[in-house]
């Protein structure tokens, strides 16, 4: 089933003040639980199931109606890389950015439904630890934190743009710089800006739902659970506030490396799920010339993707981190 390429959303307004919530699904055409768990929640508001006490909730079951109707990832790119609004837009993806950003930028947090490509458990990703750097200051880690431990999972992953950044240099020394736009996204910097780091460049907070397998039928369920209890912890709905996990019940990781493909005939040594577990050494791929890619500490291996692109992220390596202990 295709759905018209216009946007659309589905806004919630309570008669008390309250926080600003808003929930995407389908920012990639062929991760479909959010919008389906999105579905059931107007469903829950609209039979009044649901109830919103206060603040507001704005619901974009398919954030990407190209990629939706395509059933991939991306219309013409990556909707959640290099997200900014433009005045020469060029890909579909600018004119969904057009009308997104300012969505994400009127609004005080964000909850992003995603699904992955290999088979493993639902995690969350978690923004930067509270800093004024230049990458990505924040202040609003404790808030993302207590969200995260109630959206329903037990696996949580930080890093992201930081991990991100150092990708983009050593793309810049291997590539230069080049007139494809393609290239000129993946050796910019702000090609890691997504959604969730928009929302927090302006002034929100935000968490990135990984739900599960594409093709895991439990996958919309913990979207509709995560959307549940995100706006009861918020105080929007009437429902009681969920339990925050234990401590001792969170893994916790941290990315710290991203692994580009070089050259198409870059193959796994063996297929690979996320979070599988590598040692120090241990050989995770091959290179075209027959040179081994290695394992470079403890830890495992996340977003394997066999069919990536040359020049996009192959994989990446994470830690035991004790952010949450």
């Amino acid at each position: 089933m295709t759905v018209p390429l216009h946007f659309h959303s589905v806004h919630y307004a309570a008669v008390q003040p309250g926080p600003r919530l808003i929930v995407l699904g389908a920012v990639h055409g062929n991760e479909t639980c959010g919008q389906r768990g999105i579905l059931r929640v107007i469903e829950d508001l609209n039979q009044q199931r649901l109830t919103l006490q206060r603040g507001s909730v704005t619901l974009v079951p398919v954030t990407n109606p190209l990629a939706y109707n395509k059933v991939q990832r991306a219309g013409d790119r990556n909707l959640n890389r290099n997200l900014a609004p433009t005045d020469t837009p060029q890909e579909f993806e600018d004119h969904i950015a057009n009308w997104l950003c300012p969505q994400l930028a009127a609004h005080d947090v964000l909850l992003d439904l995603h699904s992955f490509q290999a088979p493993g458990v639902p995690f969350a990703f978690l923004g930067p630890r509270n800093n004024d750097g230049p990458l990505e200051p924040f202040a609003f880690a404790e808030q993302e934190q207590a969200l995260a431990v109630r959206l329903g999972v037990n696996r949580f992953v930080e890093g992201w743009l930081s991990t991100y950044a150092l990708g983009v240099e050593r793309r810049v020394q291997v590539f230069g710089q080049h007139n494809d736009r393609a290239t000129q996204l993946n050796t910019d910097t702000r090609y890691g800006v997504g959604t969730t780091e928009y929302m927090r460049a302006h002034g929100g907070w935000a968490l990135t739902l990984e739900c599960g397998q594409h093709a895991d039928p439990h996958a919309p369920d913990v979207a509709y659970a995560a959307i549940c209890n995100t706006l009861a912890h918020l105080g929007l709905s009437d429902a009681p506030a969920p339990e925050a996990l234990p401590a001792s019940a969170c893994e916790m990781l941290a990315l710290y490396e991203v692994i580009d493909k070089m050259h198409a005939d870059d193959h796994f040594v063996r297929p690979f799920a996320s979070f599988d577990a590598v040692r120090q050494g241990d050989p995770i791929g091959v290179r075209h010339d027959g040179a081994p890619v290695l394992a470079s500490a403890d830890g495992c291996i996340v977003f394997p993707n066999p069919n990536a692109q040359v020049g996009q992220e192959w994989f990446y390596l994470a830690r035991p981190s004790t952010r949450l202990g």
